[in-house]
């Protein structure tokens, strides 16, 4: 609920109104705390799935620090282009920018156990495809007609399909200890599931700031739980905080560039799904915090920014920005619509950024502690492509479109094998499950007919055709 001592309610719903600085700082912090540790958690798993993660021993383990500097950094510097906005780039609204899971099915198989050297190519499709992504917001109100509930939907799912398995290699123990006895020891499901249990408490029996930062709360109890039991001790962070600088700049191109096909167009490709999601959270915003529904100059604008925001990201290290749909719902409990409180927020995230001691502090949770929080937040994110889907008028016809969609994408990322003779580019693409998915969805909604008898999809079923009808004309 909106605090009368904050401002009027016609201040409250004005995107320009400056709230009193005593008010308005612990408000941008809210921001922050509501998106930080899905703002790092894609570098993490990134480092790990190119080899120098936790737990991996490797000599470019100090490289996950500067990933993650990176995270918060370039989060910050998007979000101020939002909300401070540069030219026609930002909506001038109170957006969160951060690093977006979205990508994700594309980097891992990018990096996959190809270490640092893997990086030029991933960065040179961060930096291609966020231009892209900014030349989508010239006409991204032309194509969302392709894109509706049914697609977006879907491939949010699939993005949450294809991290649930991180999830739970994490609590286990991370995938450097796979095939030894401590894989999936009771000790380290014991870690996990304490972050798991805390952050579905604070979810369901907290209220305020208290649910809104559930997983960062969750974490932090998960890691005092490791320190008790040994799993990190004092030492380790004492040597983790005395390494690390207390101020450090970006360095542009630190690992190089390189344009890799399979990089370039997996990362054009999700920018599509990428813009269309940011638009959801600018409507989401103009009607949830204004009362009024975005304009063309908004939307075009908060395209622009998560583009350009994205390559200058890929410039310096920085992984892909979208709009965080979690600082939506934060608008709508507050009622502060002040797009300043967030520029404070995104000030926040980038004096974090360009003090590495506070990565070099992330960096000793536990992977078994951050499990637990990956295994909600990816559950979170399938729960919300299914909330997405719950908007599709499930006719026949869009059961087909889902079911061949969802069974070629998900079977491609179990069976990557099935695949090995193509050339690397395609087999990348292929095997991600997400862009196969993506594409046949929307090549068939665009291309099949409206109506579908039932007689058609009955010898298919099995007899599991659903009870669902649909709105099909006479039926």
């Amino acid at each position: 609920m909106a605090d009368g001592s904050i401002g009027t309610p016609a201040q409250l719903r004005d995107p320009n109104y400056t709230p009193p600085l005593a008010k308005a700082v612990p408000l941008g912090i809210q921001h922050v705390l509501a998106m930080f540790v899905s703002n790092v958690t894609p570098a993490i798993i990134v480092a790990g799935a190119a080899g120098f993660g936790f737990g991996s021993n490797s000599p470019d383990f100090p490289e996950l620090l500067y990933l993650i500097q990176m995270s918060m950094l370039f989060a910050g510097v998007a979000t101020l282009l939002q909300t401070l906005t540069l030219g026609p780039v930002g909506a001038a609204l109170p957006i969160v920018q951060g690093t977006s899971f979205a990508f994700l099915p594309i980097m891992i198989p990018l990096v996959a156990g190809k270490g640092v050297d893997a990086l030029a190519a991933l960065f040179g499709g961060v930096l291609i495809g966020g231009l892209f992504h900014a030349v989508l917001g010239l006409f991204i109100g032309r194509i969302r007609f392709a894109l509706p509930p049914l697609v977006t939907g879907l491939v949010v799912t699939m993005i949450g399909l294809a991290l649930v398995k991180v999830g739970i290699q994490y609590a286990a123990g991370g995938v450097p200890a796979i095939g030894t006895p401590e894989y999936g020891s009771l000790l380290n499901w014991s870690a996990a599931l304490v972050v798991i249990i805390v952050t579905l408490g604070l979810k369901f029996f907290a209220r305020g700031m208290l649910s809104i930062s559930a997983v960062l709360l969750g974490l932090i109890v998960g890691y005092l739980y490791a320190m008790m039991m040994g799993m990190v001790t004092v030492e380790a962070i004492g040597n983790s905080w005395s390494r690390a600088s207390a101020f450090a700049l970006p360095v542009p191109f630190k690992y190089g560039i390189e344009f890799s096909a399979a990089a370039i167009l997996g990362f054009c490709l999700m920018a599509l799904v990428s813009a269309v999601e940011t638009v959801g959270d600018v409507s989401g915003i103009a009607r949830g915090g204004a009362g009024r529904e975005a304009t063309d100059k908004e939307i075009a604008g908060a395209t622009y920014a998560d583009g350009f925001g994205s390559a200058l990201a890929g410039v310096f290290g920085g992984l892909p920005n979208t709009s965080f749909s979690q600082n939506v719902g934060l608008i709508a409990m507050t009622g502060v619509m002040s797009r300043h409180v967030v520029t404070i927020g995104a000030l926040f995230l980038i004096l974090c950024g360009l003090v590495p001691k506070v990565g070099a502090i992330i960096r000793t949770i536990p992977i078994e502690v951050l499990g637990g929080g990956v295994i909600v937040m990816f559950g979170m994110v399938v729960a919300a492509g299914i909330s997405m889907l719950s908007d599709v008028d499930w006719n026949r016809r869009n059961m087909v479109i889902f079911a061949i969609s969802l069974s070629i994408g998900l079977g491609l990322q179990l069976e990557p094998g099935a695949v090995q003779h193509l050339p690397d580019t395609l087999r990348i693409l292929m095997t991600s499950g997400l862009l196969p998915a993506a594409l046949i969805a929307i090549v068939l909604n665009l291309v099949l007919p409206h109506e579908l008898a039932s007689e058609s999809t009955e010898e298919v079923s099995g007899g599991l055709s659903g009870q669902g009808r649909g709105s099909l004309p006479g039926e």
